[in-house]
């Protein structure tokens, strides 16, 4: 008997899932850590598009440890509205017809998140973003612009992966690239 072909919404359902579990595996946890570079995860559905991003908080902040100056609480105090602010850092092809849901930070050391702790013992620490879309039809989006690099100069280059419900794709973006094709 043939198998039955999925249909739209349970293949998106299956892409996220797919999505959500290459996030979570051990060999993703302890990637590099390298300044200049982040990771940009996205997964398109019919109602919803996610973008997940982890950087070094270098790359935004320009240090990985409490803030210690007034100077310095102000640069994180910039750095975390800019990222809150997901209509301004963010445009999906308006085919879409996608807006804003939920923004959450995640970073330990400046105290969001599960818990306020210290820089690693390495004197390394991330912060963990992800932005949630609302959408009329995720499907149509033909792409997603970022102003990742112009909201944070000491970033240079992000490695990007993305489900759609119509296939998966990485990519390299380097500063000033600010446009992801997605894969149609």
């Amino acid at each position: 008997m043939p198998m039955p072909l999925l249909v739209p919404a349970r293949a998106a359902c299956a892409a996220a899932s797919l999505l959500a579990a290459l996030l979570s595996a051990p060999a993703l946890a302890h990637k590099a850590h390298q300044h200049g570079v982040a990771t940009l995860d996205l997964s398109v559905e019919p109602r919803r598009l996610s973008v997940w991003f982890t950087s070094p908080l270098d790359n935004l902040v320009g240090f990985e440890r409490e803030p210690r100056t007034d100077a310095e609480r102000q640069r994180v105090d910039a750095a975390l509205a800019a990222l809150r602010d997901a209509a301004a850092l963010w445009r999906i092809d308006p085919a879409a017809g996608c807006s804003p849901a939920e923004v959450v930070l995640t970073a330990p050391v400046l105290g969001l998140g599960a818990g306020a702790a210290p820089a690693a013992k390495d004197g390394h620490a991330d912060l963990e973003a992800r932005w949630d879309f609302s959408c009329r039809d995720g499907t149509r989006a033909g792409f997603v612009e970022h102003g990742l690099f112009a909201a944070f100069a000491r970033l240079g280059r992000l490695e990007v992966q993305a489900v759609t419900p119509r296939g998966q794709m990485k990519v390299v973006l380097r500063k000033p690239a600010g446009r992801i094709a997605l894969a149609r």
